[in-house]
């Protein structure tokens, strides 16, 4: 037998500044599916760190803009919907300098904190990760990056990758130009490093030790994963790409930032299946799976739609009951039943699976497939 891979799953993080939208869901469950898919194949390391990019400015600077314009605000007892409001209203104002913000990222870099609007959204994601079975890399654990901002820098330029110009009152750049890509400002000239930077710090020093690093990300940043693939690569381990399409709402995408998710939240969501399935929370973990990741697919044409999921829920319990009269397969069918859907990659893709188990015909779903996969 082949030795093990070893698979760095590095999926793009959503910041706890918002509720959990359709389009979270959908990218969250399909991660979840391929890490839990993968690992009776591989050595498998789910990357998640919400640490690392609390230092962005669309974290920081709601930060201060809590603290500066709503700071009676108990952020505690706030819902998701409640911090989702507050977050429209700071997107809708002009960005604070950098000077504002620096307390806040040297609070993060040197002591973890952690502002009580975000630990409140992160504690009532755990919630959520949990009812849906959801393995939690880390929801709430300080979870630094392997190297400092100035780190990273030095080591692109040192490979001949960057353009810092701040000596001369510039930004820095990631300067993949001999590749034929573009310049990609990652740092500016006072000193606000964006998500692609963050995702630097964190990666560079981690996947030397993997064979194989899956990155699932939104297709809206498609441009800066092109580039991020680029920069892995030279590393040495196979980077493969994984874009996951967002989630219409009536017929419109638009980031969280804008809202709109009204009656679309993970809490809500989850509180309207409960109305459909009851208590029998394997129906609501591998419905939710059937939907956002068989349903939907990897594509971003079809809209949210209440019934659709309704229905998934339905044909989950349904699969449930059918399954209980099935017969475990061995570990070594179930090996065979997860290979055939790795293709040339050593993760298996959650998409191909998910439909595997529907369609009219089909025999009765494995249950410790169901068990060691979508419950």
């Amino acid at each position: 037998m082949p030795p093990r891979k070893n698979v760095l799953l590095a999926p793009v993080t959503v910041t706890p500044t918002k509720p959990l939208t359709p389009s979270h869901l959908k990218g969250l469950l399909w991660t979840d599916v391929m890490f839990r898919a993968t690992m009776p194949l591989a050595e498998v390391t789910y990357r998640y760190s919400h640490t690392t990019y609390h230092v962005t400015e669309q974290t920081v600077g709601f930060w201060e803009y809590l603290d500066r314009a709503h700071g009676e605000t108990d952020c505690t007892q706030l819902s998701e919907e409640e911090i989702g409001d507050l977050y429209v209203r700071y997107r809708a104002e002009e960005p604070q300098s950098a000077q504002a913000l620096r307390p806040y990222r040297d609070a993060v870099e040197h002591s973890g904190w952690v502002h009580p609007a975000s630990e409140r959204l992160l504690k009532l994601w755990a919630g959520h990760y949990e009812r849906l079975g959801m393995h939690d890399p880390g929801l709430r654990k300080h979870q630094p990056p392997g190297l400092a901002l100035e780190e990273m820098i030095e080591r692109l330029c040192a490979a001949g990758l960057a353009l810092d110009q701040r000596a001369w009152g510039g930004p820095v750049y990631l300067d993949l130009t001999r590749y034929g890509m573009p310049l990609r400002r990652i740092v500016t000239s006072d000193g606000r490093p964006n998500y692609l930077a963050c995702a630097l710090r964190e990666l560079l020093p981690l996947v030397p030790w993997y064979d194989e690093v899956v990155l699932l990300y939104d297709r809206e940043l498609d441009t800066d994963y092109q580039l991020l693939n680029r920069v892995l690569t030279r590393l040495g381990p196979t980077v493969r790409r994984v874009p996951v399409g967002r989630v219409p709402i009536d017929g419109r995408i638009t980031s969280a930032r804008h809202g709109g998710w009204r009656g679309h939240t993970a809490g809500v969501l989850l509180g309207e299946a409960r109305e459909t399935c009851g208590d029998d929370i394997e129906a609501l973990r591998l419905g939710m799976r059937l939907y956002f990741v068989a349903t939907l697919g990897p594509g971003q044409r079809e809209s949210f739609r209440h019934d659709l999921l309704r229905n998934c829920l339905t044909v989950a319990a349904r699969l449930l009951r059918r399954s209980r009269d099935a017969v475990t397969a061995g570990p070594g069918e179930l090996l065979h039943a997860l290979d055939r859907h790795r293709r040339s990659h050593t993760y298996v893709d959650p998409y191909r699976l998910t439909c595997s188990l529907l369609g009219r015909g089909r025999p009765a779903p494995d249950p410790g497939l169901l068990s060691a996969v979508y419950l």
